[in-house]
């Protein structure tokens, strides 16, 4: 995981609408919340500390200010108000890691936003597992969610991290999950990191600036360049990039792999001492993989029945192709990657809709159809079309019982509004 560079730590992990560690001493002088921020994390490792978290555990923070008030009768209100935003962050973390995990494990902010997904840590885990490597060094470490899976595949690892705080949340994780004798946590900066002991080598640049996401790979922290001569160092390495990278920036030597986890494509990463040159999608769970094999871009047929909507990892890896072959279908449209065939088949690389309407995009229509069939329940899905579904939601009006799906795209070039629901 990587904490935004915003951060002290220049190289540490820093469209579709519907409706309906040891324990240190509690300071005995000043307040927690004018102290650094390590003094204030150091206060919830005390035994008073954890006292309070476990207290916490169905913490309402819509009852925030009553629960605040009776825990100050008992506990200085400065731990009360560190317990408080630490509670906040493991309700928050529960959709990443999971209730058992979540409650016992210590959050940054930034920890919680760009923390690794625990499914698909422990995917890469896996991975890593079956090259049959023994011992990692996670650079890049963030509060060790990836450091955690991989040392739950029985895999030494090294996490490093430069910020403090994050090192010690780290730190204070591993020993929470009762992984301490696998992972060591170290505070320093990964480009003087000697990764030679180690089997292989994960990197997490930071991806996020203060604008926002960061799209050129060479402003990654540390950049993509200095990652992958790091990743060439080691048999085999994996890079966690964004899944947006362009794909004339993939070295040739380097598997890509575009990961998705329940239909949400959540990051791309480059593997080294794999496959060279192949491209792949991986879809969570499962895992389900589809490996591109450089087939031509499928040709442009008339709608037929179905209407499949590929996977956003298989899109990214360019790999519309290979899902296509597997359904014996066409495309819609050249330049759009919704695939269409006459017989509806089983497949974890895309989403089934039969299709019942097909009418070039005229918005009376589209509302006294939907309107003559009871549609109140309506999806609405585009790809190829300059209409934004709230908008088209907002002048259609739905009412009814029904329900239906409306894709606006092109068809052969043409605005069309295709009409359907899922297979």
């Amino acid at each position: 995981m990587a904490l935004d560079p915003v951060s002290t730590n220049p190289y540490g992990p820093a469209d579709t609408a519907t409706a309906g560690a040891p324990s240190p001493a509690w300071p005995t002088m000043g307040r927690v919340n004018d102290l650094d921020p390590l003094a204030s994390f150091a206060a919830l490792l005390t035994e008073e500390g954890r006292a309070l978290l476990d207290s916490l555990v169905d913490y309402d923070p819509a009852k925030e200010l009553a629960t605040a008030t009776r825990l100050r009768r008992e506990h200085p209100a400065e731990l009360v108000s560190a317990a408080l935003g630490q509670a906040r962050l493991r309700q928050r973390a529960v959709a990443k890691f999971g209730p058992e995990d979540a409650r016992r494990m210590f959050f940054t902010p930034n920890g919680v936003e760009q923390a690794t997904r625990r499914s698909v840590a422990s995917y890469r885990a896996g991975r890593f597992a079956s090259l049959g490597v023994r011992s990692v060094a996670d650079l890049c470490s963030g509060i060790g969610g990836d450091a955690i899976a991989l040392a739950r595949r029985g895999i030494s690892v090294l996490a490093v991290d430069r910020d403090p705080l994050t090192a010690q949340v780290a730190r204070a994780n591993a020993q929470a999950l009762g992984l301490a004798e696998l992972i060591e946590v170290r505070c320093a900066d990964v480009t003087e990191t000697d990764t030679a002991p180690y089997d292989a080598v994960f990197v997490d640049p930071a991806r996020r600036g203060g604008r926002g996401r960061i799209f050129d790979p060479e402003a990654y922290s540390p950049p993509l360049s200095w990652a992958i001569a790091a990743a060439r160092t080691r048999p085999h390495a994996a890079l966690k990039i964004a899944p947006g990278i362009p794909h004339e920036a993939i070295p040739e030597d380097a598997e890509a792999e575009w990961i998705s986890d329940g239909g949400d494509v959540k990051e791309a990463v480059l593997w080294f001492g794999t496959r060279p040159s192949t491209l792949g999608a991986t879809l969570l769970p499962g895992p389900h993989s589809l490996t591109g094999r450089g087939l031509p871009d499928p040709g442009v047929r008339k709608v037929g029945r179905y209407l499949y909507e590929p996977d956003g990892a298989v899109i990214r890896a360019h790999l519309v192709a290979e899902a296509a072959e597997q359904l014996d279908g066409g495309l819609i449209d050249e330049t759009i990657a919704y695939i269409t065939a006459d017989e509806l088949l089983p497949t974890p690389y895309a989403t089934a809709y039969e299709i019942t309407d097909e009418l070039h995009f005229n918005l009376k229509k589209l509302k006294a159809l939907l309107r003559d069939r009871g549609v109140g329940v309506l999806t609405v899905k585009k790809r190829g079309s300059a209409v934004e579904p709230e908008e088209l939601r907002r002048k259609v009006k739905p009412h009814g019982p029904n329900a239906a799906t409306v894709f606006l795209t092109r068809v052969a070039g043409a605005p069309t509004m295709l009409i359907g629901r899922p297979a």
